[in-house]
């Protein structure tokens, strides 16, 4: 049972993520993958790839990178659906991975010989043909650096015609909008502030300042009115003592 521990993680009837089945693949059908920006507890990147039925997930704290030389760290995780490539949305809080996730890339892959032995052996190489990401990849698992019972791999951009030097091209920057609604994480939140950078304790404190916000303009605004009634009161309590002496005049 591949999905077995993503269900036992998750409470359906909590969060909107799709408890979802392993799906056999039409044999005519290229295989999916997908990208998801996740804004959980750190700001990281969920890489996805469609195999045996459910997609194999790894993930990636900094993101892609077109630069070759640029060596990014994949957190090998448990399989999840295939629906779940489709999923955006909040995961509420108290729920595992709480925050927002966006859709920000997909699109189909190509495994570079048997992707079940590069799997076991530790080097997957793949072509990717999607909306962001473009030409041959590898996943490389690092041996003997495992802080728990998750293998940690190397996800790095081969050297072809889609590579790029970091310094002149960075992906995640200028393209950081989901490829499914053309949201950012910000937009998603219904936030305005965007200037924390995008971890949950980020989201937090925005929205944080947002309500604070709201409190002062609301108390300003009873400020004010109270301040209207206290004028009132004052020139109607002149005009009877004027109304009054000059009765006694």
């Amino acid at each position: 049972m591949p999905l077995v521990e993503y269900r036992r993680k998750r409470h359906f009837n909590r969060t909107a993520e799709p408890a979802g089945k392993t799906v056999k693949r039409k044999s005519d059908r290229r295989l999916s993958y997908v990208i998801q920006k996740h804004a959980a507890t750190r700001l990281h990147y969920d890489f996805r790839l469609e195999l045996d039925g459910v997609l194999k997930s790894w993930a990636v704290p900094k993101g892609p990178s077109f630069d070759p030389g640029e060596k990014r760290l994949a957190v090998e995780v448990e399989d999840h659906p295939i629906e779940y490539a489709t999923f955006e949305g909040s995961i509420p809080e108290g729920e595992y991975g709480a925050g927002e996730v966006i859709v920000w890339d997909r699109g189909t892959w190509l495994p570079v010989g048997d992707p079940h032995d590069g799997l076991k052996k530790g080097r997957l190489e793949f072509d990717l043909d999607g909306k962001k990401l473009h030409g041959r990849w590898i996943l490389v698992r690092i041996a003997g650096r495992e802080r728990s019972n998750k293998p940690n791999w190397l996800l790095i951009k081969r050297h072809d015609d889609f590579a790029r030097p970091l310094k002149e091209y960075d992906v995640e920057t200028a393209e950081p909008r989901s490829v499914k609604s053309g949201r950012e994480l910000e937009e998603l939140a219904e936030n305005t502030f965007a200037e924390d950078k995008w971890t949950r304790r980020g989201l937090q404190k925005a929205v944080k300042r947002r309500r604070t916000a709201a409190k002062a303009a609301a108390s300003n605004g009873k400020a004010a009115t109270a301040s209207k009634k206290t004028v009132k009161k004052k020139s109607a309590a002149r005009g009877r003592k004027k109304s009054t002496a000059s009765r006694r005049d």
